[in-house]
């Protein structure tokens, strides 16, 4: 991959962006490579928490690539955004708990791929905005659609339809993020989030988040019966059987995700 890295460690998958000259910017080879590469981290056992982060000191990623930007055509930029629409959804739809580790500035797609993701940990110098309709269009990759449900509507209309840029102890306070850090902590932060949900069930931890995803969209009764086909998956596992054992014996669990 030119434009991302990835790091396997511990049961941890770190995704970086790996554009820092541009800010961690997304063209359109970088969509596809991020498409391709969530894929496969959706299919990959051996992954069972993601952080997605950005390489420099700089940004978490500044959004769209407008340099490109200015130079497609209409048609392009259609494809460029149904791009980053979907691979933002397949980032949301991922089975592993999701963290943004939050490194500088996380604008436009940046702030939009912050929001796909299941936890947000930023760094005290980290400025945030959704700054589309600065550049006379909206939040195309989801952000008018996540950031109400994680925020409430009111407050989501003042930032997106201002534009406005916050630092990361307003975000935290809007309750947007999961905690705010000093730089040199930002990833121990986000492995100690990790390793407290490493050290449970992993088919365990895929359907909580399935069944809360799936149901927060739906009415109460639904999402009650999506619970409770959840919990029916987990019920022939070894790992749940491991854990009956385990608590009889008097010792930790060893999860095998099966």
């Amino acid at each position: 991959m030119k434009n991302l890295l990835l790091e396997i460690n511990n049961g941890i998958g770190y995704v970086t962006l790996n554009r820092p000259e541009a800010l961690n910017c997304f063209n359109y080879e970088t969509l596809v490579e991020l498409g391709d590469l969530v894929e496969s981290i959706r299919f990959n056992s051996s992954i069972r928490v993601v952080v997605f982060t950005g390489a420099g000191e700089k940004a978490f990623s500044t959004g769209a690539d407008l340099k490109e930007r200015k130079t497609l055509t209409e048609d392009q930029v259609r494809r460029n955004v149904y791009k980053i629409r979907s691979v933002f959804q397949a980032v949301a739809d991922l089975p592993q708990p999701t963290i943004a580790a939050v490194n500088g500035y996380a604008f436009g797609g940046g702030f939009e791929l912050m929001l796909a993701c299941d936890f947000r940990i930023a760094i005290k110098e980290a400025v945030m905005a959704l700054t589309e309709v600065s550049w006379a269009i909206i939040p195309g990759a989801g952000g008018t659609q996540r950031l109400p449900r994680l925020i409430g509507e009111a407050r989501a209309k003042e930032l997106i339809l201002t534009a406005r840029k916050i630092n990361a102890e307003t975000a935290y306070s809007y309750g947007l993020l999961t905690k705010v850090v000093e730089r040199e902590e930002l990833m121990l932060a986000c492995e100690e989030l990790a390793n407290e949900m490493l050290k449970h069930g992993p088919i365990a931890i895929q359907q909580a988040k399935f069944a809360i995803q799936k149901g927060m969209n739906a009415d109460l009764a639904t999402g009650l019966d999506l619970e409770a086909k959840a919990y029916e998956v987990l019920i022939p596992t070894q790992d749940r059987i491991e854990a009956l054992e385990a608590f009889a014996e008097k010792r930790p669990p060893n999860f095998q995700g099966k």
